[in-house]
């Protein structure tokens, strides 16, 4: 049994890639004429579809009281560590709320498993893409920076309801 060398399976052509070059100059020469997607970021700004994973944020409702049940599952199921939570008793129909909720945003690598995991769709992934820190403590985000009105989470909540 003989073994044929890649050289002998090409034609001469094939060998001076002429025609292969002839087509990676006319992809290129397609792709210069086609109409450009470049956005002018800080004047033109990118609206996320509902599929987007920006930072996570605590849904409140409408009334004021936050969904999450401090389950602490957020918690285990981030791969980075980035997220701590603290229980506590309340007299409302949850039994449980979160004293202390933190994301740190240096470690959050936006995975979005904490969404997921969570049974009562209390923490999303929202559309902000926008986080600049100035110094490390600026970057821990507490319940205050967290809680965002399910109002504006609308799309994300359709969306999650709708594909899981």
């Amino acid at each position: 049994m003989t073994v044929k060398k890649r050289t002998e399976d090409l034609t001469f052509f094939q060998k001076i890639y002429v025609a292969e070059i002839g087509r990676g100059l006319m992809l290129t020469l397609k792709n210069m004429f086609r109409p450009k997607v470049t956005m002018q970021y800080p004047e033109v700004k990118f609206i996320p579809p509902a599929s987007y994973r920006g930072r996570p944020v605590l849904v409140q409702e409408n009334n004021g009281v936050e969904r999450c049940v401090a389950c602490g599952l957020c918690s285990r199921v981030c791969p980075a560590l980035a997220i701590e939570v603290q229980a506590s008793e309340t007299e409302l129909e949850k039994e449980r709320y979160p004293e202390k909720f933190e994301i740190n945003m240096l470690r959050c690598i936006f995975c979005g498993f904490c969404e997921e995991v969570c049974p009562e769709e209390a923490i999303v992934m929202s559309k902000d893409y926008e986080l600049v820190f100035t110094n490390r403590e600026d970057a821990i985000y507490d319940k205050d920076k967290l809680l965002t009105s399910v109002d504006k989470l609308k799309d994300r909540l359709e969306f999650l309801r709708k594909f899981k």
